[in-house]
């Protein structure tokens, strides 16, 4: 419990509680990363202190005027954060709501709930993704734990906390200040109150703790540094936080909360895993397009192109590329000329023979062979054909010529 003004409150006995089960604003059983507990001490009567866990929204508040006032207050004031809070990092939504808070507390006090001069700290935290965004008022603290140190994120509305900021006392001497439950800032009691903000980036792995002074005023900063290190299941580390705040003393009421950050949120995970789908699928339309423009190609390729060959002896038209590829066969036979291998020079037949001479179309082929025929003295059979119908024309033309007499000169 803190104290407002210089003002003590007297408290009526009460056991160890659970907010979870008074306020059903508890932790969800599917919040694996989160861990939280409370509980009334050894020397209060009654448990004053409030928490809420909804990811990615938690606080702790710590309320103060006695039994039907202290939890009064900061039962309201975890209620209007649980209503009015933003569900992401809205450093600005997030203020409003603690300062809606405040203003709620007040009425209360108004209408009847509560008792008069009632008030509760708060210190409310939203943790999505790798953002941290903090709101407080009073001395609950904010810790964050990044490769094994432990930082106080939030600085206390308190006098020894003044104190210490001017040099006045040392930080170790804060610890048994007799102001030490003295604060200068708390929710319910001036309208005109705001909270201080905090936003600031976070790594996997880093863990936030959230606490009433009923931890830190009885464990050593090193001490919840330590637990915090060796305690990986953060309900684990809750508890064993509690436990060393018991053992120590138990002079107040203590609250906990911890929180892993896992950086990659379900939101966000599926917002990646959109993105890889989005981009598996770009990458796939691409290949597939490639390929296709591939095939064009190689289609254009096979039916343009054209080489020799031999069959039985003779020079070969086959349209395509010669070889398989894969096992298949890309090529087709188109002719089967009359120049044979034997009548041509060796190593050209020696290339027709591997399938080394290549054109770039069928026509390219069939002059190529033409050229061969005519090296060899071959004419091809459609060239005998015309020349013989050539000379059986040139005989009939002669034999119809009429004859024609010259004087002394003979035939002409």
């Amino acid at each position: 419990m803190s104290e407002f003004n210089h003002l003590t409150y007297d408290h009526e006995q009460g056991g160890s509680q659970t907010i979870s089960s008074r306020l059903n604003l508890g932790v969800s059983r599917t919040a694996k990363n989160v861990g939280s507990k409370t509980d009334v001490g050894y020397v209060r009567e009654h448990n004053e202190d409030s928490l809420l866990v909804r990811p990615p929204l938690f606080a702790v508040c710590d309320g103060m005027g006695g039994h039907k006032a202290g939890e009064v207050a900061s039962d309201i004031a975890v209620r209007v954060l649980a209503a009015r809070a933003p569900r992401e990092t809205d450093a600005k939504g997030l203020k409003l709501a603690v300062e809606e808070a405040n203003v709620s507390i007040i009425h209360a006090v108004h209408e009847g709930e509560g008792r008069e001069g009632m008030g509760t700290t708060c210190t409310a935290a939203i943790l999505e993704d790798e953002r941290l965004t903090i709101a407080q008022v009073g001395d609950s603290r904010a810790y964050l734990l990044h490769a094994g140190a432990l930082q106080q994120i939030t600085r206390d509305h308190s006098l020894v906390a003044d104190l210490v900021d001017s040099g006045e006392i040392t930080p170790q001497e804060a610890y048994n200040h007799p102001w030490r439950s003295y604060i200068t800032r708390a929710l319910g009691l001036d309208p005109r109150v705001e909270p201080d903000m905090y936003e600031l980036n976070i790594h996997s792995g880093d863990r936030l703790m959230l606490c009433s002074d009923g931890l830190y005023s009885m464990v050593r900063d090193d001490k919840i540094a330590d637990i915090l290190s060796r305690t990986p299941d953060p309900q684990k580390a809750a508890d064993r936080l509690v436990k060393a705040a018991l053992d120590a003393g138990g002079a107040d009421n203590i609250t906990v909360i911890v929180v892993d950050a896992t950086v990659i949120s379900e939101r966000k995970m599926k917002k990646v895993t959109r993105k890889a789908k989005l981009t598996a699928g770009i990458i796939i339309t691409a290949l597939v397009a490639i390929l296709l423009a591939a095939a064009i190609g190689f289609n254009v390729l096979v039916s343009n192109s054209a080489y020799l060959g031999e069959v039985d002896g003779r020079v070969a038209i086959y349209q395509g590329i010669p070889g398989d590829i894969a096992g298949m066969s890309f090529s087709r036979l188109d002719e089967v000329s009359d120049v044979n291998l034997d009548d041509i020079q060796p190593g050209t037949a020696r290339r027709i023979r591997s399938e080394d001479i290549r054109c770039d179309s069928i026509q390219d082929a069939r002059n190529l062979v033409n050229g061969y025929r005519q090296d060899t003295g071959n004419q091809h059979p459609a060239a005998d054909a015309d020349n013989t119908d050539s000379e059986a024309d040139n005989t009939a033309a002669r034999s119809d010529a009429p004859d024609v007499d010259t004087e002394e000169g003979g035939d002409v």
